[in-house]
């Protein structure tokens, strides 16, 4: 007796993935790997396959990419293929100040819409995407990925099961040495480091740093943040020496709902001697954890050392040791991977989805209090959008 097999076609237009984030998570790890398995099954016998289009100013880069992932379809007018009815998600990893018209444009034509963050410039422009896409009656979502990082799944095990006890604070410690270019070529793009491109690692990176503090500890009430321009000058991509505008570090504190405090320092001129290049290190009453992007290390209360000052000695507690790392109990996705199905699922079947682009402004307003307490020196109070 064969089984009839039932797939949903969904028609993608993917645009700016010409860029590393969108070539690499976006479309390789994510819309390939899901078309390679056959797309999400939703039942038994039940499945969604996503059907790109790549879009993109570049043609020459396009039929690079087309011939590298295995889409066939591409174009360089985006109006045109925002016309076309097949196409059902609009997709956007474009340079942020781009992002809103092309946002507004889809919501118009029907489409439901699927974009990276940040999601747009300011937080009055974030909130108006939302809206706009509320009134047009499609369906929206952020990128969110590290909330399905191993790492932090892991994490968010142990708070499930109340390893920690009450949670004191969280410490993150996120970033790399990003290489100048004079020398060594640099490994991000330029316009990072330029304001006026929308550049900085406070824009950047407190986006992420809202959805993952909101998301397991609580919300954030209120943010004290310093920023830094610790390398002045580098080398873009044709060779060109330019003045770096924008912070490529950020120092910051949060107050969360419910009494835990968290600090996070972003850096791309730092040297990592730590597990990862993110830990988050979660310190509880009952236990602690440091959980990197894919492992995860805790130390109970019966473990917890008990140290005594005394610099005149060579410590006798070898402080790595009373840790252990977290057993594979579950076989964990590319984080970006798992967020796209999830949203197909929420397309095609209505599934919940509330990683939507109200959560998008959250992590903008973030952003943007951050710049503010900066300019200001000042703590700054997170109203509840």
């Amino acid at each position: 007796m064969s089984t009839n097999l039932t797939i949903h076609k969904v028609g993608i237009i993917m645009n700016g993935v010409t860029g590393r984030m969108g070539t690499n998570q976006h479309l390789m790890r994510s819309i390939v790997e899901i078309i390679k398995q056959g797309g999400v099954q939703v039942g038994p016998s039940e499945f969604i396959m996503p059907d790109p289009i790549l879009v993109g100013r570049d043609e020459v880069k396009l039929r690079k990419l087309c011939k590298m992932s295995g889409v066939e379809k591409m174009t360089t007018n985006l109006e045109e293929v925002m016309q076309d009815p097949y196409y059902q998600i609009y997709f956007d990893a474009q340079t942020t100040g781009r992002r809103a018209d092309a946002v507004k444009m889809a919501a118009k034509a029907g489409k439901h819409v699927y974009c990276e963050k940040p999601v747009a410039v300011s937080t009055a422009s974030a909130l108006e995407l939302y809206e706009v896409c509320e009134k047009a009656g499609v369906k929206h979502g952020v990128v969110q990925d590290k909330l399905w990082l191993p790492g932090l799944m892991k994490l968010k095990r142990l708070m499930e099961n109340d390893f920690f006890g009450k949670i004191l604070s969280v410490r993150g410690e996120f970033g790399y040495w990003v290489f100048e270019g004079f020398n060594v070529p640099a490994q991000r793009p330029s316009w990072n480091y330029r304001k006026e491109d929308d550049g900085g690692i406070i824009v950047d990176m407190l986006c992420h740093w809202r959805y993952v503090l909101d998301n397991l500890f609580g919300n954030v009430k209120a943010v004290s943040c310093i920023g830094a321009t610790h390398i002045p000058e580098r080398v873009d991509e044709q060779g060109k020496v330019y003045q770096c505008t924008a912070d490529d570090a950020a120092y910051a504190t949060f107050e969360l709902e419910g009494g835990v405090i968290a600090h996070f320092n972003s850096s791309w001129v730092t040297r990592v001697r730590r597990d990862d290049l993110l830990t988050l290190h979660v310190d509880g009453t009952k236990g602690s954890a440091v959980a990197g992007l894919r492992e995860c290390w805790i130390q109970h209360y019966g473990n917890t050392p008990k140290p005594v000052w005394n610099p005149d000695i060579a410590n006798p507690i070898n402080f790595y040791e009373g840790w252990s790392k977290v057993p594979e109990q579950e076989v964990f996705d590319n984080a970006f991977k798992a967020e796209w199905e999830l949203f197909l699922k929420h397309v095609v079947k209505d599934e919940p989805f509330r990683w939507n682009l109200l959560e998008g402004a959250k992590g903008v307003q973030l952003a943007e209090k951050g710049l503010e307490s900066w300019a200001k020196r000042a703590w700054v109070d997170v109203p509840k959008l």
